[in-house]
């Protein structure tokens, strides 16, 4: 079962928290709703599960309009980021609870829990109380109730962000694999994480001020971004403010080979290149500055450089040789490693 917005507004007191949202995610598909706070991922997921009405537009299950259903006429399931796990009941008994709301035969929930529970890697678990279990497990039995009422879409909104880093690539792969498992189940999820999303997804959309900035896979959105707000929230970027010539461009007085991307001649532009696709030494595309700060991150360093009063982050693999604060240095990107953006669309 797949999600289509048409058209989706949603507005509070004549604010509007969601501007004309068209989007399709596809049966199967994990689309990840990608942004920072209050850009309206949230509201669109809500509008699907059926909390908030859309001001105008409608939305989609399938083929089925579900604008006017109540939430537990839509069949979804739904993973929020404090689990919402009733404290007094065992895992068990939570994960059946969406299945007595809705009438199941005792024998047939029965079946559905064990099923869930299996599958989350909570069987072991079923007679226990919430407050016996670490955060990661309870998000499992969060999911394992999602999906013990057989959804044909799942809504997972922040749903590891309460975790520690550990727990949270845990819980990831978990998510991964059970993705796999369910290959018909649709996915949304919602996060302002851009590695759950890079890891998580098939696609990727962008939101940002209650409209959507881009769509596309993680690759896509990774490698040739659509504007310098993507290109900054989907990986770390370089935005350099250029001029355009001829077949090339200039940053801070000097001319660059560019093979992504085109303006007019003398048009102001920005270049976006990843850290990590610069080098060391001399090459093409060579830029000299001076190093203002170094960052360890264990396998690699960050440098930071001058380079005519802009900032330029590089990263390069941890090496006894990297050089010291204050060095002057010389660095080097190929042409196909930069692509060229509108200047000001965006706000990186």
């Amino acid at each position: 079962m797949g999600i289509r917005f048409d058209s989706v507004t949603v507005a509070y007191d004549g604010d509007v928290v969601l501007d004309s949202l068209d989007l399709t995610v596809a049966p199967g598909e994990v689309m990840a709703l990608l942004g920072p706070s209050g850009s309206g991922k949230t509201t669109a997921l809500r509008a699907v599960a059926g909390f908030v009405r859309p001001e105008s537009g409608r939305v989609f299950l399938g083929e089925r309009d579900v604008t006017d259903l109540p939430p537990y006429r839509r069949g979804i399931g739904m993973v929020v980021q404090q689990y919402a796990l009733f404290p007094h009941l065992r895992v068990e008994e939570n994960v059946a609870f969406g299945l007595k709301a809705r009438g199941t035969p005792r024998a047939e929930i029965r079946a559905r829990v064990g099923e869930a529970l299996e599958m989350t890697g909570m069987a072991g678990f079923a007679r226990r109380h919430p407050r016996e279990l670490s955060g990661g497990q309870q998000q499992r039995v969060a999911i394992a109730r999602a999906l013990a009422v057989r959804p044909g879409v799942l809504l997972l909104d922040e749903p590891l962000s309460a975790l520690d880093a550990r727990l949270r690539s845990g819980m990831l792969a978990e998510l991964a694999r059970l993705h796999r498992e369910l290959p018909d189940v649709s996915m949304l999820y919602v996060t302002h994480d851009q590695l759950e999303a890079l890891t998580l997804a098939d696609r990727i959309a962008v939101m940002d001020r209650a409209r959507l900035r881009a769509c596309g896979t993680p690759a896509e959105l990774y490698r040739t971004p659509a504007d310098e707000f993507t290109a900054s929230f989907v990986g770390n970027a370089n935005l350099l403010p250029v001029t355009c010539g001829a077949g090339n461009v200039t940053f801070a007085g000097t001319e660059l080979t560019v093979a992504t991307g085109a303006a007019a001649p003398g048009a102001r532009a920005t270049l976006c290149v990843r850290p990590h696709l610069i080098g060391l030494g001399d090459g093409p595309n060579r830029l000299t500055g001076t190093v203002t700060e170094i960052q360890w991150r264990g396998a690699t360093h960050r440098l930071l450089l001058d380079i005519g009063g802009h900032e330029l982050t590089v990263d390069v693999p941890e090496s006894r040789r990297t050089p010291a604060n204050g060095t002057e240095i010389t660095v080097h990107f190929a042409a196909e490693d930069a692509v060229l953006l509108p200047a000001g669309v965006g706000h990186g």
